[in-house]
């Protein structure tokens, strides 16, 4: 068993090395706020974010034999659909989505 003083040594650097991970992006993002790059990346990052997903689902679902193309394709259009009907709501799109994906797979 560990002596004290060697479990509070550990502890105290984990909270030292957490609460840095934790404070660094906020001491960072003050003089970043007003940066041009930053507003870019705010307004394209989840469009971004939705195109490798579907890409990922595309690329996975064609796979060696080729069995969920049509799958992955109707839940890549549910995902689009329901994320430019519904406000632009990244989670709800891509929730719908992947459940239309599961139940097209488990179904079909």
């Amino acid at each position: 068993m560990p002596e004290t003083w060697y479990i509070l040594a550990v502890l105290a650097i984990v909270f030292t090395i957490t609460l840095a991970l934790r404070a660094v992006p906020f001491a960072v993002l003050g003089p970043l706020r007003d940066s041009a790059f930053v507003a870019t990346m705010a307004l394209w990052m989840p469009a971004g974010i939705l195109g490798i997903l579907a890409a990922s689902t595309l690329l996975s679902a064609s796979g060696p034999e080729g069995g969920h193309v049509f799958q992955a394709l109707a839940a890549v259009g549910v995902t689009a659909g329901v994320h430019l009907a519904f406000g632009r709501r990244t989670l709800l799109s891509v929730g719908l989505g992947t459940l239309t994906f599961i139940a097209l797979v488990n179904l079909l």
